[in-house]
């Protein structure tokens, strides 16, 4: 008879504290506040980080959890050797090789915003300053990240990935094949 009493009243207190630790979230009245967006990325690119518009040979894939499969940046076609620059002007914040392979990071100006290249050979430092366009390192012939040689290019937020795709201004992005229109007045060359 005790054993039993003594089971029931086992269960009881499991129940009540069940109840307690659950019932702030279980039967408020007030669903939970929503996540607050982040805000938007602001189009502050002025370069391509390789060439004037480099194939993307995969895009970003923003995973669906912080340790989820995804793409968490772009990579874009780029032979060894060739010049990597910096998208927006910043200051480099890393300069060195992560996992044998060589990466740059620019913290950009007056955002909270870090762009990453790699594989890159770096020609900066830690705190330089650079400009927009301006030479960060060169393709390194390594990496294994592409089925040909490329550079990863990626944004963060703090610890939050998100399309370096969004850092370009729409002229940059989607810039088509220049055409010469006919000057009038002018008589065409014979």
């Amino acid at each position: 008879m005790r054993a039993r009493r003594y089971v029931q009243m086992t269960w009881a207190a499991l129940l009540g504290l069940t109840l307690t630790v659950v019932a702030p979230w279980a039967w408020a009245d007030d669903p939970p506040p929503a996540p607050t967006p982040s805000p938007p990325v602001p189009a502050v690119g002025r370069a391509w980080p390789v060439g004037t518009h480099p194939d993307v040979l995969r895009g970003w894939e923003p995973p669906a959890t912080v340790y989820g499969r995804g793409h968490r940046g772009v990579d874009l076609a780029a032979p060894a050797g060739t010049p990597v620059r910096a998208v927006a002007a910043g200051r480099v914040s890393f300069a060195g090789r992560v996992a044998g392979r060589g990466v740059v990071s620019v913290k950009l100006t007056d955002t909270d915003l870090r762009t990453t290249y790699e594989p890159v050979k770096a020609s900066v430092k830690k705190g330089d300053e650079v400009e927009a366009g301006e030479v960060v390192g060169m393709v390194e012939p390594t990496g294994g990240h592409c089925t040909v040689t490329c550079v990863h290019w990626g944004l963060l937020r703090g610890k939050t990935y998100l399309d370096p795709l969004s850092l370009l201004p729409p002229w940059l992005l989607h810039r088509g094949p220049s055409r010469l229109l006919p000057v009038l007045g002018v008589p065409l060359p014979s």
